[in-house]
Parts: structure tokens; sequence; C-alpha cells
């Protein structure tokens, strides 16, 4: 354990020797249930890298990954016939739920008429409306992926304001950005995450990042004059979520301003916040907003929103080739599968009244985990952002991404979701995160709170 992870209380209440016990337990329980999740891991390790499509599928928490036979609202069948609550939803890409019916029936019959054609389809307008009307940034073009978006938003963030650098806050999530795997150094430099594979430069040469909810850090670094776009999720989620400051988006929509700089929205995962993100929900005024995963429901989807002042210095520029060889889109970006499930995903599932439901079970989920720590004098904390929730090991909510990053405890994390996993609950793995989806019920969430109640009772015991 870390440090900062001693000092917030984690260590005065948990026996490590008897976490790992139990953690054994469980991953003797885990290969025991699933033999045939194991046969298919054995075999994939034959051709697959790691033994799975993506490597970072090698950290569930049972030492191999579940092999899901189905999916469908929010449950999972796997191959060995056990069936979960799914509180993962693909982190976010599965937030409508798995196969809600108006998105099946508008992939399946777009799927007939063509799924790539080069040529648009009456579906992108209704889409880019939809989303004008949400964000309220009125310009759009669609991607495949949030990370083509932010690609894309940077091309054109350096291209229309002449500077080079990129600002991120220390441990953000905007997919797999080269520029956002930056942290600030102790001495306020800008670092390489831990980890980082293969940087193409030194990311000090691309980017500056500071820590969030640190104003003082933010306007000196746009002072400079060298930030052509400052790159923010509203809220941080890649480690825990971590909220803004009253008054922080303000101060950054000013300072920005002041400075030339645009500003970046991702809402890829804030979209849980409401039907507009955060945008809509805090009324923030972005120069641009990305977005992926959920608005095709697990169809691959991304869009990128820009203020008419961007699009208008966009087609200033001379030279900037947009349509061809400068690096924005891609053949399969806006194809017509894609836009049939953004359609159905918006207009029909994560509607003003999916988030109606949505946002009191998150409520549910946060107010059953305050009880448990009070019940039991744990020193933790959940925060909720709509009908996203988490929880995270420090007795307060982390100001910042540093903080969040030095109070995790993977191990007590892995025994947690291993021992929810065993009993037929998913959470997000390397997350403590929940997220509900229109066919999340009341009972889904209780069914947390007892099986959280149940691991705490036995690890205190």
């Amino acid at each position: 354990m870390s440090d900062q992870t001693m000092d917030s209380g984690v260590a005065a209440v948990i026996d490590r020797e008897r976490l790992a016990t139990l953690l054994g337990r469980e991953l003797e329980d885990f290969r025991a249930r699933h033999p045939r999740s194991l046969e298919a891991h054995e075999r994939a390790r034959r051709s697959l890298v790691g033994g799975v499509p993506m490597p970072w599928m090698m950290r569930w928490a049972g030492g191999f990954p579940v092999v899901a036979e189905r999916a469908s609202g929010n449950r999972i069948v796997d191959v060995d016939g056990h069936e979960y609550v799914d509180l993962c939803l693909g982190d976010t890409g599965a937030m409508p739920g798995h196969g809600p019916a108006p998105l099946v029936a508008a992939v399946v019959e777009q799927l007939q008429r063509g799924i790539t054609t080069m040529l648009p389809t009456d579906d992108a307008a209704w889409a880019g409306e939809e989303l004008a009307r949400r964000f309220r940034v009125p310009r759009w073009m669609f991607t495949l992926t949030a990370t083509d978006a932010n690609r894309a938003a940077l091309r054109i963030a350096r291209q229309i304001t002449g500077r080079r650098k990129v600002l991120v806050y220390s441990y953000c999530y905007h997919g797999s950005v080269d520029e956002a795997f930056a942290v600030a150094g102790p001495d306020g430099t800008t670092v390489a995450r831990e980890g980082n594979v293969g940087p193409a430069v030194d990311v000090a040469e691309t980017t500056v990042a500071v820590e969030f909810n640190d104003l003082p850090a933010l306007e000196a670094a746009l002072a400079t004059g060298e930030i052509a776009c400052v790159m923010a999720e509203p809220a941080m989620t890649n480690m825990g979520i971590v909220l803004p400051d009253a008054g922080y988006h303000d101060a950054l929509r000013r300072l920005t301003r002041e400075h030339g700089t645009l500003l970046l929205i991702d809402e890829t995962h804030t979209f849980s916040a409401g039907p507009g993100g955060c945008t809509g929900a805090w009324d923030l005024d972005p120069d641009l907003v990305s977005i992926g995963k959920a608005i095709g429901g697990g169809i691959p989807s991304g869009a990128l929103g820009l203020a008419d002042h961007v699009t208008a210095a966009m087609f200033d520029q001379q030279g900037a080739d947009y349509e061809d060889t400068g690096g924005v889109g891609g053949t399969l970006a806006g194809n017509a599968l894609s836009l049939a499930a953004i359609r159905a995903t918006l207009g029909e599932v994560l509607t003003d009244a999916a988030f109606a439901h949505t946002i009191p079970l998150a409520e549910r989920f946060a107010d059953g985990l305050r009880d448990l720590f009070a019940k039991y004098a744990l020193p933790w904390n959940v925060t909720q952002l709509g009908a996203r929730a988490e929880y995270r090991f420090e007795p307060r909510p982390a100001r910042n991404g540093s903080d969040a990053h030095g109070a995790a405890d993977p191990e007590l994390e892995r025994y947690l979701h291993l021992h929810a996993l065993n009993r037929g609950l998913l959470l997000t793995p390397f997350h403590n995160m929940a997220l509900m989806s229109p066919s999340t019920s009341a009972a889904d969430v209780d069914r947390h709170s007892e099986l959280f109640d149940e691991a705490v009772s036995e690890l205190l015991a």
C-alpha cells in the first residue's frame, strides 16, 4: 500500500493477511465455477495476445475473464451458464442496456439496406440535430470512437490557433489519445504516466498536465500563450469520480477565453449526468464537445461537436485539407450502421424518461454504500454523477486525479469485485464503478448492497 492509502485509515481497519486468505478462496471458487471459460481462455492464448481480444481484458479479477455467451438488458450469461446483474455495462458503451429492442430493430433494418456506402443517410442529419439540441453545440461530425473525435479536435485546435500544446489533467480519461497520457510531476513539470507504451515524443513536447481543481496551475499554464486546447472531462472519471469545485468551470471558461485557448469537453463517461451530459446539466459553454461509446448503444460510434466560430475558423484556413489527407476522420466514420444506431439510441432509449429512471437508482446505490460505510466505520466514500456512482478507499472524495490514484488499493478492490462476480454481479474492472441502465431495477441495486455487506462482514470478522 502507498503511504497515502495508509493515511486514509484503510490499513487501520483491514487485516491484510485475512484479505489475502479471502482473496485466495475467491480465486479458487472462481476457477472451479468457470471451467468452460477457463477452457476457452486457454484456447484463446494460442492465438490472441494475452488470450484476450484486447490486453486490458487480462485485468478481470478472476485471473482470466468470464466468456460471455449472451447479454440482454442488464444481464449477461456466460458459457458456464451463470447469469450476472451487469453494473459494468461495457464501461458506458452499453449504458442503454444490452440490445434494447429499438436499437436491435434499427440495426437489423440498416444491415439489410447497407452498412457503409461513403454516402450520408437521413439518420445523420437527425443525429446532428439531436446532439445539437442536447449539448447546445451547433455543428457535428461523426467518428467511430470518442478517441477519434478527440484526435480530430486536437488537430483542428492546433490548426486554427497556430499553437502546439494541449492541456490535460493528471490521470484524465480521453481514450488512447497520445497527449492524454501525461501527468504533472512533483516539481510541476509534465511527465509521462507510468506504463505509457511507446510515446512518439516526450509528452512534454505536446502536453502540459495540471491537477484538476488547481486554478493557479491552470492559469499559469494558459498564460504562456502556447496552449491550443484544454481537453477536459467535466468531472474526472479515470480514478473514481472527481467532481469540480464550485465555480471551477466558470473560471476554466473565463481563463480559456482570456488566453485564446479552445475548450474541449469530453462527455464520453459523463454522459451519465443527464440527457445532455454535464454540458447540459451544468450549463457549460465549450468550444468543442466529444462523445462516444453510449450514443450508439454498443455499435462503434463517436461524435465531435463544434461551435460556429470553430467551424468558421476551420474553413478560413488556407491549405487545411479536412476532406482527405489532413488526418480528420476515416473511411468508416459516419457509416450508415453507426448512424442508425445513434438515432435509435438517442431517440428511443437514452431519453429524458430513461435518465429519470437511472439517476435515482444511482442515488440508491450510493446511499446503500454510505449506510454500510457507517455500519462498519469504514473511512471510505462514494461519489455519484447522474446514473453513475463509484466508491473509493479514502475518507473524503478526492479533488484531483493524483490524490485519487494515490488512494488506490488493488488487492482490496480485487477481493470485492471477485466476491461479487462469484455471486452473480458484475462491476467495472479496475474501477469500483456501477452504471445504471433503463433495465436496471431497485432489486439489482439492493443485491449489490447485500453482497457488499457480506464481503465486508467476512473481511472484518
